[in-house]
């Protein structure tokens, strides 16, 4: 995280760990509201590899599940890298600003993934570089999101569809969701911009921002779910993260193979857990069809505005049709589904 953009963070009241802003001071209060409030997140744990060069956009489309050729200076796409084998080793959100392509992708898993891609560049003109401490990310979500970007920015934004973007001398824009947008500014910017949203928007931390994303069913892999899943168990291919049309790129064979066979036996479900303790990616959760083995894996947990925790979870599909799915163990809470924001593929 850049040491001047903390410094100033750490000034405005953010509270600090693992260079993330977990609260502005008094995290009870920032989950008050959510569908009323407008806020406005840092978003340093989050990593950003920049990939330059003439060859990148053939590199990236060898490599990644998504298609490059999708992606330009107005489209933005999620994706994910695979293991040979189609196990996910990251999913991520990509852009292309000017002619470098960014890929975000959590701030844990960042230095294991550009090391493992830059194996793979060899004669391509192709340069990999971190550039998280050189460009400042922003979220801002709430109803007034969209006045408040175009007052503040002196910008139209005329962002209507998910994963629309768009750009100006000061910054990039990224439409995530409905009223919830990324923007993307070079740090001698940032203290500006947050100096300005801030003063209609309350500051919060990253639980409130990763709620967001659960909420809109976007998975976000972490250390602890790394080669879990198949990307379309995580719900890839309804988010526009996998293309069936493209070549080859690690374990394409096996996620082909899972698509057009109709043998996917796993899902992610959006759910509610109804506990005090504390819910974490990768926990296990059980079925009583599923005797003692496991019925499915946290994806994403976040503390829920109504208690509890609200997080996404693969699940076996039969499980959750005929039965109760309870969290790590057959006496432990039940999960309560809830419907996804999007349609999943027949």
């Amino acid at each position: 995280m850049n040491p001047v953009w903390q410094a100033y963070l750490r000034n405005r009241h953010a509270i600090f760990e693992n260079n993330c802003v977990v609260h502005f001071g008094d995290s009870a209060t920032e989950l008050e509201d959510p569908q009323t409030g407008t806020i406005v997140a840092d978003l340093s744990h989050y990593g950003l590899i920049r990939f330059s060069g003439d060859d990148a956009p053939s590199y990236l489309q060898s490599q990644l599940s998504c298609d490059i050729r999708e992606i330009n200076l107005q489209n933005a796409q999620y994706g994910s890298y695979c293991t040979p084998k189609g196990r996910v080793l990251a999913s991520f959100l990509l852009w292309q600003q000017d002619d470098n392509f960014f890929m975000q992708l959590p701030a844990s898993l960042g230095i294991s993934i550009q090391k493992r891609l830059s194996l793979y560049v060899l004669r391509a003109n192709v340069q990999l570089s971190d550039a998280s401490d050189t460009l400042v990310r922003i979220g801002i979500a709430g109803q007034n999101a969209v006045a408040l970007i175009e007052e503040i920015t002196g910008s139209s934004c005329n962002l209507i569809q998910p994963m629309q973007v768009i750009h100006n001398e000061n910054f990039t824009m990224i439409s995530l969701a409905q009223n919830r947008f990324e923007l993307i500014t070079p740090v001698e910017n940032a203290v500006t911009f947050w100096e300005r949203f801030s003063q209609h928007a309350k500051p919060v931390g990253a639980n409130y921002w990763n709620w967001l994303d659960i909420q809109s069913g976007i998975p976000v892999i972490l250390p602890e779910t790394q080669e879990q899943f198949l990307p379309q168990m995580i719900n890839l291919d309804a988010i526009g993260g996998i293309s069936f049309k493209k070549g080859c790129y690690p374990g394409q064979e096996i996620v082909a193979r899972t698509q057009y066979l109709g043998k996917l036996k796993r899902r992610m479900f959006l759910a509610h857990i109804a506990t005090t303790e504390v819910v974490k990616a990768g926990d296990e959760l059980y079925s009583i069809d599923m005797e003692n083995q496991s019925s499915g894996n946290i994806v994403n947990a976040a503390m829920s505005p109504n208690g509890g925790f609200d997080i996404l979870a693969v699940i076996q599909q039969s499980s959750v049709d005929s039965y109760q799915i309870h969290w790590q163990s057959l006496q432990g809470p039940v999960l309560e589904i809830k419907l996804l924001p999007y349609l999943l593929p027949a």
